[in-house]
């Protein structure tokens, strides 16, 4: 039986290493077409040596036609990838975009949040947002997905996953978050996030204006009244990683076993959702590598702490896209992520 194509643009970065890595292990999907503006004529191997399961392949120009019937990830930058993905529909070409171009349906939020214009907003309404925990159905067959960001999974899950009691919380959600530099904003040379400005340093950034704050608002209230989110992203002297501390007050009457009922009742359905007993529990080396978010939570009167963590680079990134191309094309969704 004939694998399925696969085509990366922006296969150079490090989320398009990561995804190479899952899918060389991969036993229905074959990367056919890489792409990379800045080692364009290099081999994978010479880009990224040291995996020896890597296709033979030569990273090509961001410009150069792709194959037809290829399944097309966008590894690129929110403007790219805005002009690339109708392009690539219009062709025929089953996408998925890891930028933000296509998150928010509010126009007005999207360009506050990224800060350019959108002028693709019209394919919004054929996108779906790539959190098969809450879209499983949607991505089943789906053309066009949009894959969340990390920060915003790590985010958005544990809120969404208390279902009907969200219904019950009061006031705004407060998100402090911790990110690996890979997660931050590693993927471009920027001195903020070289060695030696993370390493022994620790601090916060983009403090009330980052664009996954609007990403969580929009997708973890999905069915009920939405809360205010408030979220604030830090920098660990990490590479990858993020663990995310959530705080939630809630009207009278919500006690620590309605929301173990509910956190479990979803865990149990769930292959990549792990629930820990207790929020120390939660680390980054647990989750490191893996596809997994895990969860672990307290309460105190009506105030829930809920506590995850999750790779930025696989659940927050291309693992994820994988588990949404798997459903895309009706492979079993754990394959490739599960050992």
């Amino acid at each position: 039986m004939s694998k399925t194509k696969i085509a990366i643009i922006g296969a150079g970065g490090l989320t398009g290493k990561e995804l190479l890595g899952l899918l060389a292990h991969h036993k229905d999907f074959e990367v056919v077409h890489i792409t990379s503006n800045q080692v364009h004529g290099k081999s994978l191997q010479e880009v990224f040596p040291g995996n020896p399961y890597l296709p033979q392949l030569n990273f090509v120009k961001h410009e150069s036609e792709i194959p037809q019937g290829v399944t097309v990830v966008l590894a690129t930058p929110n403007e790219a990838s805005m002009e690339m993905a109708p392009q690539l529909l219009k062709k025929g070409h089953k996408v998925i975009d890891l930028s933000g171009s296509y998150r928010l349906h509010d126009k007005q939020k999207f360009e506050k949040a990224y800060k350019f214009p959108h002028a693709h907003f019209d394919q919004m309404q054929n996108v779906v947002f790539g959190i098969p925990e809450l879209f499983r159905e949607k991505l089943k067959n789906a053309n066009f997905v949009s894959n969340p960001g990390c920060y915003a999974t790590s985010g958005i899950l544990p809120i969404a996953i208390l279902g009907d009691l969200r219904s019950r919380i009061q006031g705004p959600v407060i998100i402090d978050s911790k990110s690996g530099v890979s997660g931050a904003g590693g993927r471009t040379e920027e001195i903020t996030f070289a060695y030696t400005n993370v390493y022994e340093n620790f601090r916060a950034y983009k403090v009330l204006s980052h664009q996954h704050e609007p990403e969580i608002e929009e997708y973890a209230f999905v069915g009920t009244q939405p809360s205010e989110i408030v979220f604030t992203p830090h920098l660990l002297p990490v590479y990858r990683g993020i663990i995310s501390t959530t705080y939630i007050r809630f009207q009278e009457g919500v006690k620590e076993e309605h929301i173990l009922e509910k956190l479990e009742s979803k865990v149990k359905s769930e292959p990549f959702l792990r629930l820990y007993s207790s929020p120390e529990e939660i680390e980054l080396r647990k989750v490191q590598g893996s596809n997994f978010l895990d969860m672990g939570f307290r309460m105190r009167g009506n105030t829930l702490v809920l506590v995850s963590a999750l790779d930025n680079l696989v659940k927050g990134a291309a693992g994820q896209a994988l588990q949404n191309l798997n459903l895309m094309h009706g492979y079993t969704e754990t394959e490739g992520l599960l050992k």
